[in-house]
């Protein structure tokens, strides 16, 4: 029995995601398989057989995953499976937007139930997942004979990126379903680490009032070298774009210090960053939410603190 993981990388490296799926599927049991589908995936597939646990790599190089389209990959991964070469238990992906839009297609191809963002895994058939926005844990129990799996990376701690040394393997295969081709895409570039990866994040929300005024969070998150998020009141008000929300139905984010700045703490957005280690909160409202959460709460007018905060580091 095997388990296989659907590999999230970019721009050529690994995710961290994928290091953390990896760990989840450490605490299932079994021999670890890592599928690489791209174009010119090669360093990702070297990479990716020195994660430590994995015991084979598989790599799937072609135009036809060059952008990961989900039907494309959805029908690779259904085919690895069902081919039987290799008996696999698990199919397991990070929940990310690339995780969430693959396994899907590849539960429904199988006739299995998918089982969602689990964060604790009990046995090799039974998981924990959060619902209702994270205020109530389901443990969930499934009999199929395989179980699709997205992971919430957050939920375990990352394996080494280093120390292994496994098999790799290409698959001559290619899937090209017809269904979708890929046009274009427009990536925001900054010298701020991503949400998801970074180790400090600093957010705002509604009291920030206008977009201008994020200029106060860039520049603290700047000397912290943070990245810098938002509730998704301050996105629906237009204030930044939506690739910086943190929350349910945005990015989950688990860092060391997280600094929430005018935020109220919905429990759409407590869902998305409630694991960080440490939660500190800046509001004048001294009955908003967010205090209740918070390791360290001050009860002041944001634009009077954070400057002061700012001028202290």
């Amino acid at each position: 029995m095997a388990i296989l993981i659907i590999a999230e990388h970019e721009g050529g490296a690994v995710a961290s995601a994928t290091l953390n799926t990896v760990a989840a599927a450490a605490q299932i049991g079994g021999d670890i398989h890592v599928l690489v589908a791209g174009s010119g995936v090669g360093a990702v597939a070297e990479a990716s057989a020195k994660i430590a646990g994995v015991a084979k790599v598989l790599v799937a190089d072609n135009a036809a995953y060059a952008h990961q389209l989900p039907e494309n990959v959805a029908r690779l991964v259904t085919a690895i499976v069902v081919d039987q070469q290799v008996i696999y238990s698990h199919v397991l992906a990070p929940a990310t937007a690339n995780g969430k839009n693959i396994l899907p297609r590849v539960a429904a191809a199988l006739d299995v139930d998918q089982i969602s963002e689990i964060i604790t895994v009990e046995s090799p058939d039974t998981f924990k997942r959060p619902i209702y926005a994270g205020n109530a844990i389901a443990t969930v129990q499934s009999s199929a004979a395989v179980k699709v799996i997205t992971v919430r990376a957050t939920g375990f701690d990352a394996v080494a990126a280093v120390g292994g040394s496994a098999h790799i393997e290409q698959l001559a295969a290619a899937h090209d379903a017809g269904l979708s081709s890929f046009v274009s895409e427009a990536l925001a570039k900054s010298d701020r680490p991503e949400l998801t990866a970074a180790k400090i994040v600093v957010s705002g929300g509604r009291g920030m009032q206008n977009g201008d005024n994020f200029k106060h969070l860039y520049s603290l998150a700047d000397k912290l070298g943070a990245g810098v998020g938002a509730s998704r009141a301050a996105v629906d008000a237009g204030f930044v774009p939506n690739d910086m929300q943190v929350g349910q139905t945005g990015k989950i984010v688990a860092p060391q210090l997280y600094i929430a700045v005018g935020i109220s703490g919905a429990i759409q957005h407590l869902a998305g960053m409630k694991d960080s280690k440490v939660i500190v909160a800046i509001n004048k409202d001294e009955e908003a939410p967010i205090f209740q959460v918070a390791d360290y709460g001050l009860v002041a007018d944001l634009f009077e603190a954070v400057p002061e905060l700012e001028q202290a580091l």
